[in-house]
């Protein structure tokens, strides 16, 4: 892979990463609720969501969801399922400052790294929208006369990297951001404003089409 493609590509992947999604979300909400140490399992998730997705496209299972209507609509409506799961979960979360662990007079439950990493994985993986977008940009930055293991691995890598440091930014954003709430109505309404937001990115999903 020549420099000038991979450096059109890591541009491209600050674009992709940095733009509000499901992805951002899952990382704000997570920062919001466990802080940065935390939701950095969130983010391992995400990023092996992308794995995922990259591997797809690689294998060329892309291309088959681009082509069955079936397979596209079953990926579609079970992401737009669990993101309006996660929109309900987060409107519901307890306002008070204690439950988000601000407090030293309790300590909240601590929720399992595994369940952390699962959630994000699945908010990426269950994203055929996402998918469709790697299998119409990723073969753009591919010389099919080079080693296309290398070249994969390589975009894999930037894509990936970027994405580490744009989602800990979002984390990060939201956990110093709750910090200062001092106030239970506050936080209900930043928790509601998320629970909105993953409703409508559930239903911006819903009203997706493969040619769009």
């Amino acid at each position: 892979m020549v420099f000038q493609t991979w450096i059109a590509f890591f541009i491209a992947s600050w674009a992709i990463s940095l733009s509000p999604g499901a992805g951002a979300l899952a990382a704000m909400t997570s920062g919001l609720a466990h802080g940065l140490t935390r939701s950095y399992w969130t983010i391992l998730g995400l990023q092996i969501g992308v794995l995922l997705q990259v591997a797809v496209v690689g294998v060329g299972l892309g291309a088959v969801l681009a082509a069955s209507q079936l397979a596209f609509e079953i990926v579609k409506w079970s992401g737009v399922a669990y993101l309006v799961y996660l929109g309900i979960r987060q409107w519901r979360v307890s306002a008070s400052i204690e439950s988000h662990g601000l407090s030293g007079a309790s300590t909240p439950p601590m929720t399992r790294a595994s369940d952390l990493v699962l959630r994000g994985f699945l908010v990426n993986s269950s994203n055929p929208k996402a998918t469709l977008f790697m299998l119409a940009v990723l073969p753009q930055f591919i010389d099919a006369a080079r080693s296309l293991l290398t070249q994969y691995s390589i975009l894999t890598a930037t894509m990936i990297g970027v994405d580490l440091v744009v989602m800990s930014g979002y984390a990060g954003f939201s956990a110093k951001v709750l910090r200062l709430l001092r106030e239970p109505r506050h936080v209900r309404r930043l928790n509601r404003a998320f629970g909105a937001l993953f409703i409508t990115a559930a239903a911006l999903l819903a009203g997706f089409r493969r040619g769009a």
